[in-house]
C-alpha cells in the first residue's frame, strides 16, 4: 500500500472520467473474450469437422461457422475501437493531469520556483505526467481484465472437464501474480531511479547546448561531455537491465501459459479416454487456455516499468503540495499614481546577499532611474515591486501599504511592467499585444504599434495584425520584439511602470525617437526605470547606481536631474 500512496491523487483526477474508463475496460474486456471466443471454436470446429469426415456423421457446419465469423469480425472491430478510445481518454486524462500541475505551478511566487531549473519544472509538466499514461492504459485495466478472462475461461471450462477448470486456476493465476506484482518489485528500483537519471541527463544536454560557448572558452568542454557520457551509461545500464527483466517476464508469461496448455490438453486426453469429454471439446479447451495470452500479454512490460510510475507520481505531489506564498488584501486605491518605496529591504539569493538595508523612495508621479552592471540587483528591485518573492527583511510598500498585505494578482493590475526579456508567445501579433490589455480594439493596437515606431512595418504584414510572431516571436527581430513588449506594457496604461532595459536591441536613431515618445507618454506616472547607463534611459527625476559589494549592494549618486 505504501508504494500505491503516491498514485492516489492522480487515481482521484482519473475518478471524474470513471465512465470512460469503465467503457474502455469493456472494450478491452471484449477484445479478450472475441480472442477467447474465437480460438476456442475454431479448434472446436476443425476438430468437429474431421472426427465427422472420418465418422461420416452429421456436422451442422453452418452454427460454428456463423461464430467464428462473428468473433472474428467483434476481435477486429473492438479492438480498433478500443485502441481509438482508450488512447483518446488517455490524452482527455494528460490534459487534465497536465491543467492540474499547471494550475499549481503558475500560483507560484518566483523564489520557489527558482529553487529547481526551468528545464526541470518543464520535465515534470511533460515527461512525468506522460509516465502516468500507464496507470490506466497499462497498470489498470490490462491487469484486470486479464484477472476476469483467466477466472472466466476457468469457470466455462468447469462446465466441461472440471479438473481443466481446476488446472487453469491453479497455474495462471499464480503465473498472473508473478507479471504483475513480481514483475513490478523485480523492476522497482532500476525503473524508480530512471526517471532522475532521465531528467539529470536532459539538463546536462541542454547545459551544454546552451553553454557550448563558455564551456569552450574555459576549457571545461570535455570534463562536461565525460559527466555526460557517465549519466547517460548509467542511464542505458537501467534500461538494458528492465530491458532483460521484462524480456524474462515475456518468457515465464509465455512457458507458463504454454505449460497450462499443455497441462490441459493431457487432462482432456485422459477424460477423452474414459468418455468423459468428446474430442473436439478436449481440443476447445486447451486453445482456449493458450488464447489467455492475450491478455497476459503486455502485463510484464508495463509492471517492470512500475517504479517510473510511481516515482513520477511523487514527484508531481512534491510540486503539487507546494503552495502560493503570497497572499494578501485586494487593492481598494484608485488608479491615481502612487508611492512606491523600499524600506530597510534585505534580500538574499542563496548565499549571497544582494541588498542589506536598502531603502530607497519614489513619491507619486516620480521618475527614479536605476543604473549598474549585469547582477547588481536591478531586476531585483523590479520583481520586489511586482511581489514576485517577498524580501527577506524590511518591506515594500504601494501608496503606503505594505505589499506583503497585497493580493498579488491585485497589485500586478496597477502595475506596468517590461522585463529584462521580451517574452513573446507562438501566437499573432494582436493577441501577444493585447496580453496587456485583453479588452482593446485594434484601433487601440495600431496607436501603439505607431508608438513604437512599428506601424508601417505591421501594416506590410500579409495579415497584418494576425499575423503570427511564431515561438518566442523569432519571425521578428530583437529590436522589433523589444518594441513589441513595449508596445504591450503602453496598452495597460498603468499609474506605477517599471521598464527594465526598455531600448536594448535598438539602433541609436531609434532609441533616441523612442525615449522622446516615453517621455510623454509616461506623464504623471511614477515609474521606475533600469538600465546600464544613464543615456539608454528617458529623462528622469532622480539617478542612482547600484554598486556591489561584500555586504550587499547599495545605492550612490542620488544627482537631480537639472
Amino acid at each position: 500500500m505504501k508504494a500505491l500512496s503516491p498514485l492516489l491523487p492522480w487515481l482521484g483526477v482519473m475518478k471524474e472520467r470513471r465512465g470512460r474508463l469503465l467503457l474502455g475496460g469493456v472494450l478491452m474486456l471484449a477484445t479478450l473474450a472475441s480472442a477467447l471466443g474465437l480460438l476456442s471454436l475454431s479448434g472446436w470446429f476443425i476438430t468437429a469437422t474431421a472426427v465427422a469426415a472420418m465418422t461420416g456423421a452429421y456436422l451442422d457446419v453452418f452454427a460454428p461457422g456463423g461464430g467464428i465469423r462473428f468473433f472474428a469480425v467483434s476481435r477486429t472491430v473492438s479492438r480498433y475501437l478500443e485502441r481509438l478510445y482508450n488512447h483518446d481518454t488517455v490524452l482527455r486524462l494528460l490534459a487534465d493531469l497536465r491543467s492540474r500541475v499547471f494550475r499549481g505551478l503558475v500560483v507560484l511566487d518566483a523564489r520557489t520556483l527558482s529553487r529547481v531549473r526551468a528545464s526541470q519544472w518543464l520535465n515534470r509538466l511533460t515527461a512525468d505526467i506522460d509516465t502516468l499514461d500507464n496507470l490506466y492504459l497499462r497498470l489498470l485495466a490490462p491487469p484486470l481484465v486479464a484477472l476476469i478472462g483467466i477466472v472466466g475461461f476457468a469457470l466455462f471450462a468447469m462446465a466441461f472437464l472440471p479438473s481443466a477448470g481446476i488446472a487453469i486456476l491453479a497455474l495462471l493465476l499464480p503465473l498472473w501474480l508473478a507479471v504483475t506484482l513480481g514483475c513490478a518489485w523485480w523492476g522497482w528500483r532500476a525503473s524508480h531511479r530512471r526517471v532522475e537519471r532521465q531528467e539529470r541527463l536532459r539538463v546536462r544536454t541542454i547545459e551544454q547546448i546552451e553553454g557550448l560557448a563558455e564551456l569552450t572558452a574555459y576549457g571545461a568542454l570535455e570534463t562536461h561531455r565525460r559527466h555526460w557520457r557517465r549519466e547517460e551509461r548509467i542511464l542505458l545500464d537501467d534500461q538494458r537491465r528492465l530491458g532483460r527483466r521484462t524480456a524474462a517476464g515475456n518468457a515465464l508469461m509465455t512457458l507458463g501459459v504454454q505449460s497450462t496448455t499443455l497441462l490441459v490438453l493431457m487432462l482432456g486426453l485422459l477424460a477423452f479416454q474414459q468418455g468423459a469429454v468428446s474430442g473436439p471439446v478436449m481440443v476447445m479447451l486447451a486453445l482456449g487456455t493458450l488464447a489467455v495470452s492475450e491478455g497476459l500479454g503486455n502485463l510484464p512490460m508495463a509492471f517492470v516499468q512500475f517504479g517510473a510510475t510511481q516515482r513520477s507520481a511523487e514527484r508531481l505531489n512534491e510540486q503539487t503540495a507546494l503552495r502560493p506564498a503570497l497572499v494578501g488584501e485586494p487593492l481598494t486605491t484608485g488608479g491615481a499614481a502612487p508611492a512606491l518605496a523600499y524600506l530597510e529591504v534585505d534580500v538574499r539569493h542563496g548565499e549571497r546577499r544582494v541588498f542589506v538595508d536598502l531603502t530607497l523612495t519614489l513619491a507619486a508621479g516620480e521618475r527614479v532611474a536605476i543604473v549598474g552592471t549585469s547582477g547588481s540587483g536591478k531586476s531585483t528591485l523590479a520583481q520586489l515591486a511586482v511581489r514576485a518573492f517577498d524580501p527577506d527583511a524590511g518591506s515594500v510598500t504601494f501608496e503606503g501599504h505594505d505589499i506583503a498585505t497585497i493580493d498579488p494578482d491585485s497589485l500586478r493590475a496597477r502595475i506596468g511592467y517590461l522585463t529584462q526579456r521580451s517574452e513573446l508567445f507562438h501566437d499573432t501579433l494582436a493577441a501577444n499585444l493585447r496580453m496587456g490589455a485583453p479588452e482593446a480594439s485594434d484601433e487601440r493596437l495600431w496607436w501603439a504599434l505607431e508608438q513604437v515606431e512599428l506601424r508601417a512595418w505591421a501594416e506590410t504584414l500579409p495579415q497584418g495584425l494576425e499575423t503570427w510572431i511564431g515561438e518566442q516571436g523569432r519571425q521578428l527581430s530583437g529590436g522589433q520584439a523589444r518594441r513589441v513588449a513595449l508596445a504591450r506594457v503602453m496598452l495597460r496604461d498603468s499609474p506605477l511602470v517599471i521598464l527594465d532595459e526598455p531600448l536594448s536591441g535598438l539602433d541609436s536613431g531609434t532609441a533616441e525617437r523612442l525615449k522622446a515618445t516615453l517621455d510623454d507618454w509616461l506623464g504623471e506616472r511614477t515609474a521606475l526605470l533600469l538600465g546600464h547607463d544613464e543615456a539608454a534611459l528617458p529623462r528622469c527625476d532622480r539617478y542612482w547606481r547600484l554598486v556591489p559589494g561584500a555586504e550587499g549592494t547599495r545605492l550612490e549618486g542620488d544627482v537631480s536631474h537639472p
